[in-house]
């Protein structure tokens, strides 16, 4: 055995590994080069052969080639597990932006959510920033301020939720008025809107949980020609210019003069309907001109300061726009239901 048969065994081996492509053939093919029985084995048996001097030079050699045969065989086995493994991942890669196979129901935005949109999309139009409130609120905030003083006979209008002698669920998004005058430099315009709470009988027309949005103006010399106008603009962007709108004369404690809205039924066109009980007209918010004591209660000079206020059901809107006639459907989240929108 001559270090030539040494070289003869690594170029086999070199040659034999070009062919593998499979880690199980690999690890067929390495004890039969460096195995115990291994070619490479075998020929160092044969060392005892050989004269001292040989035996250096081949035992040398013998190292270096097994060195560089199993250095080979580990790049070899590196490279094929990582090509096993990127084929594995391939194989089992999920694109992400495929179409699914099954089809899956496609969520809708609540009926009430695009009426409150729309409301809020139309006032901000007008020049109105979104204003929001807590819906637990100070009595003093709810009434007292807004010209309601205890044992007024209007606190009965409004069923509340008391948390305590001095604190309730807000019958109203009004309280928002007194924190923005109380927080905020006039002039500004303020849509604000909110959940609002009131002791009622669950039916198809009350619920005790309800939504509201409410616009509030404050500015100098403001009159009703102002809020008259405002609300025709709103009127005719929410429901539509072929839609009429008339005002009422009323009565809320923080407002005077205070006014009903009426429109034209949306159903009939203002002929008569079920709906609109024959009359053609549909009531849809109340407003005002801000009592003087308000704006005194909350720190603001009514010589120089006016205001108007106007209120608007979200739920009652959305019932119109809609044709719902039962106010529960809005608030059950019936998927039956909100699949119609």
């Amino acid at each position: 055995m001559t270090v030539q048969d040494l070289d003869k065994i690594k170029q086999n081996a070199l040659k034999a590994l070009e062919s593998i492509n499979d880690l199980d053939d690999l690890n067929t093919f390495y004890p039969t080069v460096l195995g115990r029985n291994g070619e490479l084995t075998l020929a160092l048996r044969e060392m005892k052969n050989l004269s001292p001097e040989e035996r250096a030079v081949f035992g040398q050699h013998a190292n270096t080639v097994k060195k560089e045969l199993e250095e080979v065989i580990e790049n070899k086995r590196k490279a094929l597990a990582d090509a096993k493994m990127r084929e594995m991942f391939e194989k089992e890669a999920v694109d992400v932006t495929a179409p699914g196979k099954v089809c899956i129901p496609r969520g809708r935005i609540h009926p009430m959510t695009q009426v409150y949109r729309e409301i809020r999309d139309a006032m901000i139009g007008l020049g109105f920033t979104t204003y929001e409130g807590p819906e637990i609120e100070y009595e003093d905030y709810c009434f007292t301020k807004l010209n309601l003083p205890k044992g007024h006979p209007a606190r009965d209008m409004q069923d509340t939720f008391y948390i305590s002698d001095s604190v309730v669920l807000r019958t109203h998004t009004t309280p928002c008025e007194v924190r923005s005058l109380l927080s905020k430099k006039p002039p500004f315009r303020l849509v604000i809107p909110g959940r609002v709470f009131r002791v009622d009988e669950v039916d198809a027309s009350h619920s005790p949980v309800f939504m509201q949005m409410e616009g509030f103006v404050v500015d100098k010399n403001l009159s009703l020609r102002d809020l008259k106008g405002t609300l025709i603009e709103f009127v005719h962007t929410v429901f539509g210019n072929d839609v009429n709108m008339r005002m009422r004369p009323s009565y809320f404690p923080f407002t005077e003069p205070s006014a009903e809205i009426d429109i034209s039924c949306t159903i009939c066109g203002g002929k008569g309907c079920r709906v609109c009980k024959g009359t053609g007209w549909i009531e849809i918010l109340g407003c005002g001109i801000i009592n003087p004591h308000v704006l005194e209660n909350c720190g603001v000079d009514p010589n120089e300061w006016s205001a108007f206020a106007f209120g608007i059901g979200v739920d009652r809107v959305t019932s119109l726009k809609f044709g719902i006639s039962d106010i529960r459907l809005e608030y059950e989240n019936d998927a039956r239901f909100l699949r119609q929108f």
